[in-house]
């Protein structure tokens, strides 16, 4: 599968050391990746968690991000939070909590911001 060789990575200690084993082109990317989480979700704090990067807010988990060999992802976006947005989201859409964005398209900014703006708006009404 085209992810196998991202998937079977050794264990990164920090989101940095995750980060830097990627290609430079997917490193850019992820880069951009987190710089739009970490701005939309203020007081956030990163790590790694299953592996992967992690945002926490208020000592819960809010939002990991990944890359793979042709895009990158962000999970979990709810139903309610892709609804919110709308078409907007749809084509980055996969499986039932996946947000997938290809790595040959630029990132599509004010999505991701209002996903992440929106999941901790929604988690904070869960508290």
């Amino acid at each position: 599968k085209e992810d196998a060789a991202m998937v079977n990575r050794p264990a990164a200690e920090s989101v940095d050391e995750y980060i830097a084993g990627f290609p430079p082109a997917t490193q850019e990317v992820l880069g951009q990746l987190r710089g739009l989480i970490e701005m939309s979700a203020p007081g956030s704090t990163q790590g790694i968690s299953y592996a992967i990067p992690v945002f926490d807010l208020g000592g819960r988990h809010l939002l990991w991000f990944a890359g793979y060999a042709k895009h990158v992802g962000v999970y979990p976006v709810s139903a309610g939070v892709a609804a919110a947005i709308g078409e907007q989201v749809d084509r980055y859409r996969h499986g039932k909590a996946t947000l997938r964005f290809p790595l040959d398209e630029a990132l599509p900014g004010e999505v991701i911001r209002r996903v992440v703006e929106l999941t901790v708006d929604e988690r904070s009404r869960r508290a």
